[in-house]
């Protein structure tokens, strides 16, 4: 009953099957390992110490940022140069912009500093200036921003002095030194109280976010699509497994015979039917009657 699976249509369905499910178990396994790397990763991260009650370290001790020196207090020495405003920032759910400055370090890069935040727009809000001379900053490290980061702005066209990217990629084509491939915001600002210290963000990729939950959920469709590919497969077995049943029981005829037996039946029928209506015609015409008498 079961030798229609060893037939060329079959073989092609088979291999189909065989290769899909272990596909779809393989994604969907691997959108699980997403999720729950996600979430060892913010575990982790919510264990770690606040910012301020960890010792700060040189900004080249603690490069590259990555997950465990995000947020760590760095510090470094320098002059500060470059002054750049961040427009399109909130804070607290107000709009306004980062103050930032390029520190020039002894060893030749530049660090940028976020010195704080202000409302408004740039241009229209008075900035305090930066201290002069060398100085020692001490500010929360940060990662590199990129276009996915909330409130980039990486349509570019900003007027002169403006950045929508804090990023040394950003920043290399804008200054004439090297910059360090990441930032760093104070938390001290400046003593006449007008700039507002910029919080520390927590690591890209550590939290239970939005992304987090669609890897759960990838993994759901990828199990339910491996499980609907075994349904249909036994389903369409069944099918034809119960069509070829019928016909060795004769429960249906061969498609090819049922349709000569319909032709000879058609050809029997069509010769009787025309001479009954000629006969019925000639029987109801007067014209016929008469010129036979």
């Amino acid at each position: 009953m079961y030798r229609f699976l060893l037939t060329p249509r079959w073989w092609g369905i088979n291999l189909f099957v065989v290769l899909a499910i272990p596909f779809c178990i393989f994604m969907g396994t691997w959108q699980l390992g997403r999720f729950e790397d996600r979430v060892q990763t913010h575990d982790a991260a919510e264990k770690q110490p606040a910012p301020g009650t960890r010792a700060a370290k040189p900004i080249d001790d603690l490069l590259p940022v990555d997950t465990v020196t995000s947020g760590r207090p760095a510090t470094a020495t320098g002059r500060y140069a470059d002054q750049f405003l961040v427009p399109g920032r909130k804070l607290d759910d107000k709009s306004g912009f980062y103050v930032l400055n390029m520190l020039r370090t002894d060893g030749g890069k530049a660090l940028p500093v976020v010195r704080g935040w202000l409302p408004g727009r740039p241009g229209h809000t008075a900035v305090p200036a930066a201290p002069t001379g060398e100085v020692t900053v001490t500010g929360d490290l940060q990662a590199s921003e990129n276009a996915g980061t909330t409130g980039v702005d990486s349509g570019g066209g900003l007027p002169p002095g403006q950045l929508g990217m804090i990023s040394a990629a950003s920043l290399v084509n804008l200054v004439p030194y090297d910059v360090y491939d990441a930032w760093v915001t104070l938390q001290d600002t400046d003593a006449t109280g007008s700039l507002r210290p910029v919080p520390a963000a927590v690591p890209q990729g550590t939290g239970l976010d939005l992304k987090a939950f669609q890897n759960l959920g990838y993994t759901g469709e990828w199990f339910v699509f491996a499980g609907f590919v075994l349904f249909m497969w036994f389903r369409l077995v069944r099918r034809e497994a119960e069509a070829a049943r019928d016909l060795k029981l004769g429960l249906v005829s061969d498609a090819n015979e049922g349709t000569g037996s319909t032709a000879d039946a058609e050809a029997d029928t069509r010769p009787a039917d025309a001479t009954d209506a000629a006969d019925t015609t000639d029987a109801a015409d007067p014209r016929v009657s008469a010129d036979a008498g």
